[in-house]
């Protein structure tokens, strides 16, 4: 059986500036990237996904980050992991 994660991938987030969802400050976590707002690591709702714990498991754990925080980052990591495609030709 294919792991859920929860999340529902969307356009929505598109117009999301991503320095409004993480950001890092050498006074937290070394500077690490963290959820605004928090001291919670991006890399740990990646550690939780890739260990295939679904994103409300990861939102129970830290209640600090936000459902839209957190699905914003996954759909911009997401994006920046799919391959460019090239235009159709005409």
């Amino acid at each position: 059986m294919t792991p859920t994660y929860g999340v529902c991938f969307t356009k929505a987030a598109e117009s999301v500036d991503l320095k409004s969802i993480i950001h890092s400050d050498p006074e937290i976590h070394s500077g690490d990237p963290v959820f605004v707002g928090t001291r919670v690591p991006v890399r740990t709702l990646i550690d939780y996904i890739e260990g295939g714990d679904s994103l409300d498991v990861f939102l129970d754990n830290f209640p600090s980050v936000t459902r839209q925080q957190a699905v914003a980052f996954l759909e911009e990591a997401a994006r920046k992991a799919a391959p460019a495609r090239a235009p159709a030709p005409h």
